[in-house]
């Protein structure tokens, strides 16, 4: 294992430390319980907009908090759920009373800690509810999930929501629209590598170098099947079809359409498949109204990719070009 640290026991708090210490200006890391929390927190008149789940997906989520965005994130351990402590106490940091949303990837401990904290929070007098995201089109049941697993649309669904909850938008209408975009996206993704966790110093799977696994999840679970490595015209087509079909998206819709990055793949390579993406959706008549490309939820160094697509209307189209000052995402500032 060659990684970047000191000690694997040390190596998420060094990082929060380090965010801590890069972006002052935006967020706030609390310790023990761990959490962040955008420097201006509670911010008076506003519903609380919160977010977490293991480590090694960074960006996601801790470098989505700010304005416009997520007001906190729990980060547990390396792919590991973040606990019911960490996540009342960062509601409790948030609460302007108005409420607050829990955004849940559908992880079984990320459901069952969040519901935990949400019951803790009610007891304390805070409203909590909590909107899970569950847009993989890979699988039904996989490694830690009952029914689909939550992956790129958690991502859209921040900023989106963040913006809506920034804008004065009350807990209802928050939790509404939450609804409205995960139902509304669909995600797949490929891997051509593992990864290391780096309490385990050894890849998470093995995949030889002339396979892929089609329909990977973010911590490397298995996918629909694997098959020998393709080129990226095909691989585009791997992952869009299963997307297209399942909505399913139609002739003359309007998407948002994200590439997303594993960890290990380079930014050139995200690029050519959006290039095929982009061809994929132009021959069935969809246009790409708006689009993310880059690596903002990740899986530590795996290679690999993720096409996630929204389909638009004219508020999730505002909504997505509203503002936003996070570590990891900021534009209309």
């Amino acid at each position: 294992m060659k990684k970047l640290i000191n000690a694997p026991e040390n190596v998420v708090k060094e990082a929060l430390a380090g965010m801590a210490d890069a972006h002052p200006d935006l967020i706030k890391v609390h310790y023990d319980p761990d959490f962040i929390v955008r420097a201006d927190a509670p911010v008076a008149g506003k519903v609380g907009v919160i977010s977490g789940g293991g480590s090694g997906h960074e960006p996601m989520h801790g470098g989505f908090v700010g304005r416009g965005m997520l007001d906190a994130a729990c980060p547990g351990a390396v792919f590991t759920s973040p606990v019911p402590d960490q996540m009342l106490a960062a509601t409790k940091a948030v609460d302007a009373g108005k409420g607050v949303l829990h955004i849940v990837k559908n992880y079984t401990g990320d459901v069952m800690n969040f519901e935990m904290a949400a019951e803790l929070a009610a007891a304390e007098g805070i409203e909590v509810v909590s909107v899970i995201t569950d847009d993989d089109v890979a699988v039904e049941n996989s490694t830690w999930t009952a029914g689909r697993r939550g992956v790129g649309v958690t991502v859209l669904l921040e900023k989106i929501v963040g913006a809506a909850a920034e804008a004065g938008a009350d807990l209802a209408a928050v939790k509404a629209l939450a609804e409205k975009v995960n139902g509304a996206g669909r995600s797949m993704g490929i891997a051509l590598t593992s990864c290391t966790v780096p309490h385990a110093g050894k890849p998470g799977f093995d995949l030889p170098e002339d396979e892929m696994e089609v329909g990977v999840g973010i911590h490397g679970e298995p996918g629909r099947r694997r098959v020998k490595l393709a080129g990226a015209a095909a691989i585009a087509e791997m992952l869009a079809a299963p997307i297209l079909e399942d909505l399913p998206f139609k002739r003359g819709d309007n998407v948002l359409a994200f590439v997303n990055g594993m960890g290990g793949t380079p930014l050139i390579e995200l690029y050519l498949m959006y290039n095929e993406l982009n061809k994929i959706l132009k021959g069935k008549g969809i246009t790409i109204g708006r689009k993310l490309i880059g690596s903002y939820i990740t899986s530590l160094e795996m290679a690999g990719c993720s096409f996630t697509l929204l389909r638009l209307d004219d508020e999730l189209t505002k909504l997505w070009d509203a503002p936003v000052l996070t570590p990891a995402l900021r534009w209309g500032l």
